[in-house]
């Protein structure tokens, strides 16, 4: 039951983007006046791993790292403002170039410490989580995978639901930033791997209910802030391997998810880190079939960057992930270490190219379709990525 639980797995030029102005209006600059804003991006990347396929058949180096998006933005009234995002990826099995829509909201801002908004709205998960599709507000290629995992980029970035959110400052203690939601997360059946021994015929996410509190200290540059959110994934597997069981089981997981966060910005530097802890447990209607589990997974990680000049940003990360942080040392698939550097390269203002390296202690994030034949304890524990990355956006 791990693909449950877990749900939430040289040199090259090539073309990708993002761009800062998407988001909702405590990202963007409005215009003074109502007129439509355009803005939209393409990107095009490439994994090159030493072993062991990773978010594609990187062991072979892999171009199925590409996304593309175009959004609006509009206000109607001084308070009132709509906006909505095309997207479309493929990133390995993920995506085949379908679009649709990334997010979509109505925002009334009554005060500056409260508004509304409705539709399908970005997570405010972590630091990271709402920019997370914005390449050009990033140093790095891929976010830290343990609390920002691509793959799970559909169930994380956005829920469909309202969101009361506000802004205070209370002078000499700083300001503090907060984001309260409530709605659901509509996800699309994934592709079944061949030889498959459970098939999976329903997956739905009927609720999902958190929040963000950031605080803006007095100390400038330096932010805390704490998210988590509650949430029910319900699924039908089917057990291929007895016809003697027709009817699906039903599997569902009550999941509690929460980040610690810090963020420091002075002069040319930024600090980030975060400690993410996921409680998830397996409710069964057949235990013979899905186990019923109770586990915590731990994930972390520690980041630098340096604008060394205007155009050049190096930075580093080191990121953990146990998927159980109970059984850490039984083998590569109950760990993975990331100790990860980058070169960013802001080429002119609507183009930016990374290339970044990885070393990988572990297994756990990886996925048992992009690697048949072996369980992830057999797969190599140690291993190298490789992943360039460019950014092209208006």
């Amino acid at each position: 039951m791990r693909i449950v639980s877990c749900t939430f797995s040289s040199l090259v030029l090539v073309l990708v983007a993002a761009t800062e102005t998407l988001g909702y209006a405590d990202d963007i600059d409005l215009p003074a006046d109502d007129s439509l804003q355009i803005h939209g991006f393409v990107s095009q990347g490439f994994l090159k791993s030493s072993d062991n396929n990773f978010l594609a058949n990187s062991k072979d180096g892999s171009f199925e790292f590409w996304e593309a998006g175009i959004n609006f933005t509009k206000p109607l009234t001084e308070r009132l403002r709509t906006g909505f995002q095309l997207f479309s990826r493929d990133l390995g099995p993920v995506g085949d170039y379908k679009a649709k829509i990334d997010w979509a909201y109505l925002d009334y801002q009554w005060k500056d410490w409260l508004g509304l908004r409705a539709g399908r709205i970005k997570l405010p998960w972590g630091l990271y989580n709402d920019s997370s599709d914005i390449d050009s507000a990033h140093p790095t290629a891929l976010l830290p995978q343990s609390v920002y995992p691509t793959t799970n980029r559909d169930f994380l970035l956005a829920q469909t639901g309202v969101e009361l959110y506000g802004y205070r400052s209370f002078e000499e203690l700083g300001a503090l930033e907060y984001r309260a939601y409530a709605g659901t997360i509509y996800i699309d059946l994934p592709a079944q791997p061949a030889g498959n021994p459970i098939g999976l015929v329903k997956l739905t996410i009927p609720y999902v209910v958190g929040g963000r509190l950031m605080w803006e200290t007095p100390h400038d540059g330096l932010r805390l802030g704490f998210s988590a959110q509650k949430l029910r994934l319900e699924t039908s597997l089917l057990d291929l391997r007895n016809p003697m069981i027709p009817n699906p089981v039903t599997a569902n997981v009550p999941a509690t998810l929460a980040v610690a966060s810090l963020e420091y910005v002075k002069d040319d530097v930024l600090f980030a880190a975060e400690y993410s802890r996921w409680y998830t447990s397996v409710e069964s209607s057949d235990p013979t079939v899905v186990p019923e589990t109770s586990t915590r997974n731990d994930r972390a990680y520690a980041l630098v960057a340096y604008h060394a000049r205007p155009w050049l940003q190096p930075s580093a990360y080191y990121s953990v992930y146990y998927p159980d942080f109970h059984k850490r040392e039984h083998g590569p698939s109950v760990k993975q270490h990331d100790t990860a550097a980058a070169m960013r390269f802001d080429l002119n203002r609507y183009w930016i190219l990374k290339l970044e390296g990885h070393y990988m202690r572990g297994t756990a994030a990886l996925s048992t379709s992009l690697n048949p034949g072996r369980t992830l304890d057999h797969l190599p524990d140690h291993w190298l990525l490789f992943v360039a990355k460019t950014t092209v956006y208006f």
